[in-house]
């Protein structure tokens, strides 16, 4: 079965013929798929009226487990994000009472974040919707083959992860 990437690297082959392109083979797909991922995540979570970036706070406060409350610095950790971006979004998920900020017991100067009732139900629901969505991504594939896959991209993706600072 051919795909568009197997179309482009024939291309390039032919134009370039003096350059190796095999890379293009494996993460030009990777790239592309990440196209497709995204998308199927906005329809995901869209159903459930969130946004990418939401749906990452919360579900970052939901795995954290009960009480199901992190630290802003602990969020920024998780998300990936500056500090102005996590305090403008929690603003913002206070606002829609998916949030709420407390005093930090351990700190008079701090807050967390708790994940409400509603944050939760909401983060739930966009889980299972993201769930059937890379389902059907992955449904050519057999058990053994996203084990496989899946051990690969860590391969890929462990030394990104692992970069200390």
């Amino acid at each position: 079965m051919e795909d568009e990437v197997d179309r482009l690297v024939a291309a390039w082959r032919r134009e370039r013929p003096d350059l190796d392109v095999e890379p293009l083979e494996v993460l030009s797909r990777v790239s592309r798929l990440a196209r497709h991922l995204d998308r199927a995540r906005r329809l995901a979570f869209s159903e459930h009226s969130l946004e990418p970036w939401e749906f990452d706070v919360l579900t970052a406060l939901r795995r954290a487990g009960s009480p199901y409350q992190l630290s802003p610095g602990q969020l920024l950790t998780q998300t990936l994000v500056t500090s102005g971006t996590m305090t403008n979004r929690i603003d913002r998920l206070t606002k829609k009472g998916l949030v709420e900020r407390l005093p930090d017991p351990s700190d008079r100067r701090g807050v967390l974040v708790r994940l409400t009732t509603e944050g939760q139900d909401r983060a739930d629901q966009a889980l299972a919707g993201l769930l059937t969505q890379e389902r059907a991504i992955l449904g050519e594939l057999s058990r053994t083959q996203r084990g496989e896959l899946a051990g690969l991209l860590r391969q890929l993706t462990a030394p990104f992860d692992n970069i200390p600072g």
